[in-house]
């Protein structure tokens, strides 16, 4: 438990938000949903929007992994490890956000008896749980050092994480009676914004890996990992301003929705994802010499997953700010009934939403720390196998 170990403030933090989200959490579990800040006008919130990030996040990790077999990349072998065990918990987070999100987790049992096979909800049910099995299994073969299953594996792990955040994207994208989500291309909006986030946080993971000691990533890999990404957000770029100017150009009810993206209550974060989590980290790692340098590359995609976080708010929010049938019955509120609910998140929400990450990092340091070969030892392992070669290069007769 190198990394629990060496990092004690850093472990004992994470512990306490850790045990702070859980608390809140079973608080949650007596009182119900009530205890959040949802209700019939806005019924998802911080839970769902954790969820689509999470779900996100996994993607850069299995990806990399996975393209060193399917596209024979063999650099991307030496970041392999890491990449899977970061997958595999934000995975996990993503699963676990949506249980909390149930009010009545006891009732789970009837998603397995009474299942709607035309419900996008329960495609995405399916898609998880084999993402999470092809996770589990890609990390145990890999662990054992059995290339040729890894190789079979990753055949089927680059298509189910296309496939995770595209059905997740259906969730939104096939509901018609949502202006804001009702979108042909919001799959490949989310698959692009996955990628972003995925490897951003991948390259913040080997950098905090890199100062801990406990593994080595060269300069290049980092700099071709950071070319991928800058290549990566172009083209979530390009899908969100094709999104925007569909919207924008017919002057119809997408205008609407645009105006309260761009001007409303959650235009802050719109622009803050445009500019801060585009425009920014791109053109810093757009030009060469700065991929190289690992403090900007680290601030580029700090920039990338903050945007990114910022993009699931807003898609989320916006269009609960329209109601979906005018004249409705309404919603109860402090000041009567309203068509319009409101939105903000309460403590325990909040408590949840820093506690279960805190509890995933600690999931990624003790799995790091027992699966990765720490930076000191490796160098050991070629300090002894250069002293062998040495040895078996050294002739007695000629000295």
């Amino acid at each position: 438990m190198e990394l629990l170990t060496k990092n004690k403030p850093l472990t004992a933090v994470l512990a306490v938000l850790a045990v702070a989200g859980v608390g809140a959490y079973l608080f949650q579990l007596m009182g119900g949903l009530a205890v959040t800040g949802m209700s019939n006008g806005v019924s998802w919130g911080l839970y769902i929007t954790m969820f689509m990030f999470f779900v996100g996040l996994s993607a850069g990790g299995l990806i990399v992994a996975s393209s060193a077999s399917v596209f024979h990349i063999k650099r991307f072998k030496a970041v392999a490890m890491p990449a899977i065990i970061l997958s595999t918990v934000c995975i996990c987070l993503a699963g676990a956000f949506i249980l909390i999100d149930l009010g009545g987790i006891q009732r789970i049992w009837r998603l397995f008896t009474g299942p709607n096979p035309t419900s996008p909800l329960i495609w995405d049910v399916c898609v998880i749980t084999l993402y999470l099995v092809i996770n589990v299994l890609y990390l145990v073969n890999m662990h054992r050092g059995n290339d040729r299953v890894v190789s079979i594996i990753s055949r089927f792990a680059l298509p189910c994480a296309i496939l995770v955040h595209s059905v997740t994207a259906w969730i939104f994208g096939l509901q018609m009676a949502k202006e804001g989500w009702y979108s042909a291309i919001m799959a490949p909006i989310f698959v692009a914004s996955a990628m972003d986030s995925g490897l951003a946080l991948l390259l913040c993971v080997l950098a905090a890996l890199k100062k801990a000691r406990l593994f080595d990533t060269s300069r290049e890999l980092v700099a071709s990992l950071a070319g991928l990404l800058a290549t990566c957000i172009a083209v979530d770029a390009f899908f969100i301003f094709c999104e925007v100017l569909t919207m924008a150009y017919p002057g119809a009810a997408g205008s609407e929705t645009l105006a309260l993206m761009t001007s409303g209550p959650t235009a802050p974060f719109f622009w803050f994802e445009i500019v801060g989590g585009l425009v920014v980290p791109f053109l810093v790692l757009v030009f060469a010499k700065n991929r190289e340098r690992m403090g900007l590359v680290v601030g580029a995609s700090v920039l990338v997953i903050a945007g990114v976080l910022c993009k699931r708010l807003w898609l989320l929010l916006t269009s609960f700010l329209v109601p979906n049938v005018e004249g409705a019955p309404g919603i109860l509120s402090d000041g009567g009934w309203a068509l319009v609910g409101a939105y903000t998140p309460t403590v325990p929400e909040v408590l949840i939403v820093v506690g279960m990450p805190c509890l995933g990092a600690l999931a990624f340091m003790a799995l790091g720390s027992k699966l990765l070969v720490p930076v000191s030892e490796s160098e050991r392992v070629e300090g002894r196998a250069s002293a062998t070669a040495a040895d078996l290069d050294f002739d007695p007769l000629a000295a």
